[in-house]
């Protein structure tokens, strides 16, 4: 049974101000869109590394683009979620194979689970890949031998300053 639409909604917003402040950047809340479901949520990181393989070279890219996908038996059901940009990743499909992620954040969704948790789930997969379970895809696999073969040092996180509001009176 899911949530009446009232409830529903207001818990969304709830989870999405937590999510803008933490990711630092505004979420337009007032948005009517808001209110239709499937809901599609925009998500871009900044400041996490994650590797991206470029003419056949493996690069370090700071900034990822991913959606999210809340449907209306939010939070009894686990969102969709979609990548958009360019990854080299065992757990996370390439946008153009389909972009799905291979993690146990959306295996053991519950109605407790959040859009930030998810998140921050993220990112740690970003910085942690698992490429003993990789997708089934070439650049999954390919990226599970790469992870499998190379000892990878982290790469620094970087964090982008928060903008601030300057008044002109």
């Amino acid at each position: 049974m899911p949530l009446p639409p009232d409830i529903l909604i207001t818990r969304l917003r709830n989870e999405l101000a937590i999510c803008s402040r933490y990711l630092r950047y505004p979420i337009d809340l007032s948005n009517e869109n808001l209110r239709r479901f499937p809901i599609n949520i925009e998500i871009e990181l900044k400041g996490i590394p994650g590797l991206v393989c470029v003419d056949g070279k493996i690069e370090k890219r700071y900034e990822h683009r991913f959606s999210i996908l809340v449907g209306r038996d939010y939070p009894f059901e686990k969102p969709l979620v979609i990548w958009r940009t360019p990854i080299f990743h065992p757990n996370i499909m390439m946008p153009e194979d389909g972009g799905h992620l291979c993690t146990k954040l959306l295996d053991d969704w519950g109605f407790n689970s959040t859009l930030l948790s998810f998140i921050k789930g993220i990112e740690a997969l970003l910085l942690s890949p698992n490429p003993s379970s990789p997708f089934g895809t070439d650049s999954c696999t390919s990226a599970a031998a790469y992870f499998n073969r190379e000892k990878i040092k982290t790469p620094p996180i970087i964090y982008s300053p928060t903008p601030k509001v300057v008044r002109s009176d």
